[in-house]
């Protein structure tokens, strides 16, 4: 990719640990929150925390789309599960691991093995993994659609 580009996020603080986020590029807004761990957290919102372990999961999910298409893999499902670790490293709070456990169905047995390469592939090659100096602790998981109940 030779072009720069630019995503702008706004936030906007309301009241007590809550502050709302935009941006130009959307209609809608994101309420975003210190999650209850913290003094003052609130429950059942989205926290920074929460958000960063969703930014390096749906870059996978968003990743392994265009390598899959790219490599003309077919497959019936994916999904992924993923944890973010936060604890206090030389004195700082911060998300030191994030766990991702995706989860690739399949149609063919015969598949697998270019599944796999194509999910490590995408997990190499997520920007935002890249981005970022939390440890990738990568597990993926294969299935045969005609094996899952």
């Amino acid at each position: 990719m030779s072009e720069a580009h630019f995503y702008e996020v706004a936030v906007k603080w309301q009241t007590d640990r809550l502050g709302v986020m935009s941006s130009p590029d959307f209609d809608n807004t994101l309420e975003v929150v210190t999650p209850p761990q913290f003094a003052k957290g609130i429950p059942n919102k989205w926290s920074p925390e929460h958000l960063l372990v969703a930014a390096v999961n749906s870059c996978l999910m968003t990743t392994f789309l265009a390598i899959a298409e790219n490599s003309k893999l077919s497959y019936e499902q994916f999904e992924s599960n993923g944890v973010g670790k936060l604890e206090v490293v030389d004195g700082k709070y911060m998300i030191s691991e994030v766990e991702l456990n995706p989860i690739l169905v399949i149609a063919n047995e015969e598949d697998r093995e270019k599944a796999m390469r194509v999910l490590q592939k995408s997990e190499a090659a997520c920007l935002i993994s890249n981005s970022i100096k939390s440890k990738i602790i990568f597990t993926p998981e294969i299935k045969v659609a005609s094996t899952v109940s």
